[in-house]
């Protein structure tokens, strides 16, 4: 086999990633883009076989996705399906205060929401009623600091006795009491300035995902009118037999396997003490690391990769990284400079997974999707050498 060395240029390189595998030479692509290898980058490869010179932006452009593995035979990894949900700050449910109206919606399914904004008016008469309490409410607290302030000067004249002026402060204190819950009730209410009606708000910020309110319907205090879910505070929950969640702990290292074919590793945060009455699985709550987006309700493979489970048995790679060359299993391990094909002992298959017993040590990272642009990348320089 002979190496192969590829344009420094990130486009370049995956137009000739894509001729190889499409079997055109490296000629044609040169022609339209005449932009020759360095001196440098040929010795290089002349220097190391089955390698593949390859600059970062080259590997995104061809779509070459890496995942580094780690160590344990297929009876080491733990596969669960799983879904993103919402962290428990990350949603919010809202609903009516009060029964009524609904006369106005500000917002609609999809729109963006800040904390403390309005999503919508419901007119009601309980409102009303709230609303008249406070004021009622208030005006007594009034009435009663003016009566205890002239049963103060009368007694401190000595025209009223002290237990007048006693009075006049118990009922004082007691009118305050009554005007900070009619406040406090009116405020949790969300009652509205002009008292008809209770504002419906968000109390956190986010995108609304769900709006069965609709204008002028009748709705019953508590009914759900809008869902706000926050798409940076989710959380990913996979589910586990129960002989399979005895082997998981807190802190355990895990794989999701997104549909785009890219990995993202993951930390078991925390597992169910039980098991679900239905299903009878155990949840795994999983934390997204910083920077991750997710949208709520995704559906996703999970690989759980128990700390307990040992290190024995090899390693474990996705069924398309390893690819085959002049009749041998090899995988294309990342290097610097690209990637080095390297041959492998294959062991047990199972679930799109393989099981590497001997060529490959954990730790190092490997290709795996698009693995086999390298292949014809290499197959292609092994055809002009002849």
């Amino acid at each position: 086999m002979k190496s192969s060395s590829l344009p420094l240029y990130g486009g370049v390189a995956a137009a000739v990633l894509i001729a190889a595998a499409s079997g055109f030479g490296l000629a044609t692509v040169s022609q339209k883009t005449p932009v020759a290898p360095t001196a440098e980058a040929h010795a290089e490869a002349e220097g190391h076989a089955d390698q593949v010179v390859l600059k970062p932006e080259a590997i995104q452009s061809a779509g070459i996705h890496t995942e580094t593995v780690a160590g344990g035979g297929l009876s080491a990894e733990i596969l669960a399906q799983g879904s993103v949900t919402a962290s428990p700050g990350g949603q919010a449910v809202l609903t009516a205060r009060a029964g009524g109206a609904v006369t106005r919606i500000f917002k609609r399914l999809g729109d963006p929401v800040g904390a403390g904004e309005t999503l919508a008016i419901v007119e009601s008469g309980d409102a009303a009623q709230i609303a008249a309490d406070r004021t009622t409410a208030a005006a007594k607290a009034t009435l009663a600091q003016k009566t205890l302030a002239r049963e103060k000067s009368l007694y401190d004249q000595r025209v009223s006795p002290r237990q007048d002026y006693e009075q006049a402060q118990a009922e004082a204190a007691m009118a305050n009491a009554e005007a900070r819950r009619a406040q406090v009730a009116a405020g949790a209410a969300r009652v509205t300035a002009d008292g008809r009606g209770v504002r419906v708000t968000s109390p956190i910020a986010g995108r609304v995902t769900a709006a069965p309110a609709s204008l002028g319907a009748f709705v019953e205090p508590q009914t759900e009118l809008f869902r706000v879910a926050d798409p940076r505070q989710v959380q990913i929950e996979a589910f586990v037999t129960g002989t399979d969640a005895q082997r998981i702990a807190p802190g355990d290292r895990a794989v999701l396997e997104l549909g785009d074919g890219r990995a993202l590793d993951v930390v078991v945060r925390a597992i169910t003490p039980g098991l679900n009455a239905e299903t009878r699985a155990a949840t795994v709550v999983l934390t997204l690391p910083d920077g991750a987006s997710l949208q709520p309700g995704q559906t996703l493979r999970v690989r759980i990769l128990p700390a307990r489970a040992g290190l024995g048995g090899g390693v474990v790679v996705p069924e398309e990284a390893v690819q085959t060359l002049d009749g041998k299993p090899v995988v294309f391990v990342r290097t610097a400079g690209g990637f080095k094909a390297q041959t492998v002992q294959v062991g047990a298959r199972g679930a799109g997974r393989v099981e590497i017993t001997g060529g490959l040590t954990a730790g190092q990272s490997v290709a795996t999707r698009n693995a086999f642009l390298l292949k014809a990348e290499l197959g292609k320089g092994e055809g002009e050498a002849h």
